[in-house]
């Protein structure tokens, strides 16, 4: 009888188990764009049945999130400070409040813009937040969340020359016998590849920053960059000596749009965590206030 008891303890179990595991598998999905976009309840800390780099996340107390702090307002480095103080901008705050939401701490692992998204599967980091655009073959590498950060302009991408050759660069095929400069890794880098086919050079650097400085000193002619960031440096840099082409711009798609957070290919709980942090801060409009703040500071440091 009581072996009975048991095989039938045994098979109940072995069914709930199951249950289960098809209750997870059945949960935790992408959509037909290859990224995340359901979430869950985040208001009691990760949940007890975490499993992954969420659960070694709760294990370890801590949060690596690898950036490219060099692509203010979303992230710079304030040289006021020191340790991980000194890491500023709208998603590091970002960052902050899905480790607040996690209850443990926040590291932030500065990287090359281009090493960000590998060091996912290289275990060097838990997520990567970097002002990263969604594109089809980094849906199909990484699980991507949802979209927090969708900026004003729909123009995403734009070139930018010197002031002095706005005459002689009017059109793509003015790039024929010039120097084009974009950053590695980057959307930008995607959208030139695509729409730009006459140049003499192409040429890929690790910082969005290095793309227009080298255009001011006359290393580059011109440098394809992120449209709204731009608008924003000339606009706070009169003399800076740059503009952007008329009326020359690419367009992403609009399932495209939108800054993403990205973690390991199959972290999809995480994911879910990490969108009910998103959840909240689209509905409360946080990151609009973020970038404020930041573009604030950057002004009273001289950025």
């Amino acid at each position: 009888m009581r072996r009975i008891q048991a095989a039938f303890l045994i098979l109940a179990l072995c069914i709930c188990m199951n249950a289960l595991a098809e209750e997870n598998e059945r949960i935790f999905v992408e959509n037909e764009w290859n990224y995340v976009d359901q979430s869950m309840d985040i208001e009691d800390g990760i949940p007890g049945n975490a499993g992954g780099v969420l659960a070694r996340i709760r294990k370890r107390g801590r949060l690596r999130v690898a950036m490219e702090p060099f692509f203010p307002p979303q992230e710079f480095i304030d040289a006021t400070q020191t340790g991980q103080d000194r890491f500023a901008g709208a998603d590091v705050d970002l960052a902050r409040m899905i480790a607040e939401y996690m209850d443990v701490e926040l590291e932030i692992v500065p990287m090359d813009f281009v090493d960000v998204l590998p060091a996912l599967t290289e275990d060097k980091c838990d997520l990567a937040i970097s002002a990263l655009a969604f594109t089809p073959s980094r849906a199909s590498g990484y699980t991507l969340g949802n979209g927090y950060y969708f900026a004003e302009s729909q123009a995403s991408t734009c070139i930018v020359i010197r002031e002095e050759d706005r005459d002689a660069i009017r059109t793509i095929k003015d790039l024929e016998d010039k120097t084009l400069i974009v950053q590695s890794g980057s959307v930008q880098e995607t959208m030139a590849a695509e729409n730009i086919q006459y140049y003499l050079e192409f040429r890929r650097v690790s910082q969005s920053s290095l793309c227009y400085e080298a255009v001011m000193k006359g290393e580059a002619d011109a440098a394809v960059m992120d449209m709204e960031t731009m608008k924003n440096y000339i606009e706070d840099n009169p003399g800076c000596g740059l503009v952007l082409m008329d009326d020359v711009y690419f367009q992403l798609d609009e399932a495209y749009k939108g800054d993403r957070i990205a973690a390991k290919k199959g972290e999809l709980q995480l994911m879910y965590f990490v969108n009910g942090v998103i959840e909240k801060v689209v509905n409360r409009n946080l990151y609009d206030r973020w970038l404020t703040e930041a573009e604030k500071r950057i002004k009273e440091l001289g950025l």
